[in-house]
């Protein structure tokens, strides 16, 4: 999944008594551990075609030479404990943990175990990873921080699939990625735990072209279509822990080709399409989980792109609203203007603040992905005028002045992009 070795900290590191300095330096040996040992995976193979069965005797002396890779395997590294072991692990970067798992049984079973994720989020260590797909099928991961790409495996689909509209969510430890086959509409989830595609547990009432966004472990899906092409209402809340799906109060007005945002703990739904009118919707809704209930917004997103009101041809053929809360600030992107703007909660006013990376490009919005990652906003798309051939990363730390995109990463590739999600973990 890695793209070569890659190292925690530089090798020279200062000796202190300082508790920082142990789990920085703790930490820096078990990479140096993963790195130059071979994957379990073929230690197995080896194991199981080449070698003869050895005595009580000969195990216990390979199992000394060899770190523990089978006694005392609760430990992870002896010389710390269990304890001090995951206090290690938890301030490694995620990217690593591939390497890490691949020392023996015990590490592999952590990881994969999710229990590091857990201990992490409970002390509010995350890292925010692009998740994005410019080719049918393909995925691509983007560590930020680290300016790592990562390739995930091909989807595993048929062909109606891999041509019907998708949609994509992060949340928790998992993409997914909603699409139709054949006959029904269908949820496919990637796990970052096994590096994984398998099929996710189906909705209550399965849709796609909906609005959605994620908080934590949970994510709620709203409006949208049925498999009849029926404009919906409902809502559903997801549960990456459990893997359920669970009914939530209808919205005032049904919707497609929305978008979904959380703020202030609240889960947002702008614009889209509705039943009775053609033309875009400029109202918003807003959840409110506490009280399980819905209140409409009047005018929270109106005409995009500087036009007076779109038609229907214009409304049912523009991508859903690009927008994306930083610091719970909602902000927007105008593709046709190539402007970004920042919602004003007391006024329900937008603001211009400046411009869009100047090389990212769109068709009507398509193609081109406006996100929160972190502490950031980041584009994705690539420049229409170099055959297609680019995708290109960049970000801004929202402040008060107009915009400073930073271009993080470059590399040759589809410039459309199909599906964008940023998963936090």
């Amino acid at each position: 999944m890695l793209e070569g070795p890659s190292f925690l900290i530089a090798r020279d590191v200062p000796s202190s008594g300082e508790e920082e300095s142990k789990w920085i330096y703790n930490a820096f040996c078990v990479m140096e551990l993963s790195n130059n040992k071979r994957p379990l995976e073929d230690e197995e193979d080896l194991a199981a075609k080449k070698a003869p069965k050895t005595s009580k005797a000969d195990e216990s002396e390979d199992n000394q030479g060899h770190g523990g890779d089978h006694s005392h395997s609760s430990s992870l590294i002896n010389q710390l404990g269990r304890d001090m072991s995951i206090t290690c692990l938890l301030h490694c970067s995620r990217s690593d943990y591939g390497a890490i798992a691949s020392l023996n049984k015990a590490f592999r079973s952590l990881i994969r175990s999710g229990e590091l994720y857990g201990l992490r989020r409970a002390m509010g260590i995350v890292e925010h990873w692009v998740y994005f797909s410019c080719n049918l099928m393909e995925w691509e991961a983007f560590d930020p921080i680290r300016r790592r790409w990562m390739h995930l495996p091909r989807m595993n689909s048929n062909e109606c699939f891999m041509c019907s509209d998708k949609e994509s969510l992060a949340v928790g430890m998992e993409l997914l990625v909603f699409g139709k086959e054949i006959t029904s509409l269908v949820i496919y989830r990637y796990s970052i735990l096994t590096n994984t595609w398998s099929s996710g547990t189906s909705m209550n009432g399965p849709r796609c072209l909906f609005g959605s966004a994620s908080l934590g472990e949970i994510a709620i899906l709203a409006g949208g279509c049925d498999s009849h092409g029926n404009i919906l209402s409902s809502a559903e809340l997801y549960n990456s822990v459990t893997g359920t799906w669970m009914p939530i109060p209808s919205m005032h007005k049904a919707r497609k080709m929305c978008s979904g945002v959380f703020m202030d703990g609240k889960f947002y739904v702008i614009g889209g399409v509705g039943t009775s009118n053609p033309k875009m919707l400029t109202c918003g809704e807003v959840y409110d989980l506490k009280t399980k209930t819905w209140t409409e917004i009047p005018n929270m997103f109106p005409a995009r792109n500087g036009g007076a009101g779109a038609t229907e041809t214009a409304a049912t053929s523009e991508a859903p609203p690009l927008v994306a809360v930083v610091n719970n600030e909602l902000y927007a992107a105008d593709y046709a203007l190539q402007e970004v703007r920042r919602y004003n909660k007391l006024s329900n006013v937008w603001v211009r603040l400046g411009s869009l990376p100047e090389r990212a490009s769109s068709m009507n919005g398509w193609g081109l992905a406006f996100r929160a990652c972190g502490d950031r906003l980041i584009v994705v798309g690539g420049p229409r005028d170099m055959g297609g051939g680019m995708i290109e990363i960049n970000a801004w730390d929202p402040g008060e002045g107009p915009p400073e995109w930073n271009l993080l990463a470059r590399r040759p590739s589809g410039s459309f992009v199909y599906n964008c999600a940023v998963m936090g973990c």
